[in-house]
């Protein structure tokens, strides 16, 4: 049992890890747009294109080699909200955001599913505004700061800045 929780460790903190780099977050967010342009032109190879993209996602690119990107801390907030068991949902503040953020998402799904042009267009900003707004406030409330360049590299770099 000792090994399984040791290796399920590992593995989350390699998950973790790799989605803490900028082109993970970036490329991720881009995920509900296509979703609802999917649904929206009822294809399905997009659907299943963008579902499967959307679960790879996470551990497609490599952990960076900095993490005091704006979108690197992002990604280690929310780890770090959720490893406090702060919840993702609830009514306080800024946990809201993201029962305002799955009535958004549940309006534009609705309206791709009736093509409604206008109601998947603004459901679907909606949704990434309320995400935006609550991963900030994570941000914001953690005081993640991530972590400049490490390595051999960022060594020489300090050495010589010195």
């Amino acid at each position: 049992m000792l090994f399984t929780e040791t290796l399920r460790d590992r593995l989350e903190a390699t998950f973790w890890a790799r989605h803490a780099n900028p082109w993970s977050a970036g490329t991720r967010f881009l995920a509900l747009p296509l979703l609802m342009t999917a649904v929206y032109r009822r294809d399905r190879r997009l659907l299943l294109a963008t579902l499967a993209f959307t679960l790879v996602n996470p551990v497609l690119f490599p952990p960076p080699a900095r993490t005091d990107s704006y979108l690197s801390r992002v990604v280690l907030a929310e780890r770090e909200w959720l490893s406090e068991d702060r919840g993702t949902t609830g009514t306080d503040y800024p946990n809201v955001l993201n029962l305002l953020n799955a009535a958004a998402t549940l309006y534009a799904l609705v309206s791709a599913l009736r093509r409604r042009r206008a109601g998947t267009v603004l459901g679907t900003l909606c949704a990434m505004g309320f995400k935006l707004w609550w991963v900030d406030a994570v941000v914001r409330e953690t005081g993640v700061t991530g972590e400049g360049p490490t390595g051999p590299a960022a060594s020489s770099a300090e050495s010589s800045a010195e």
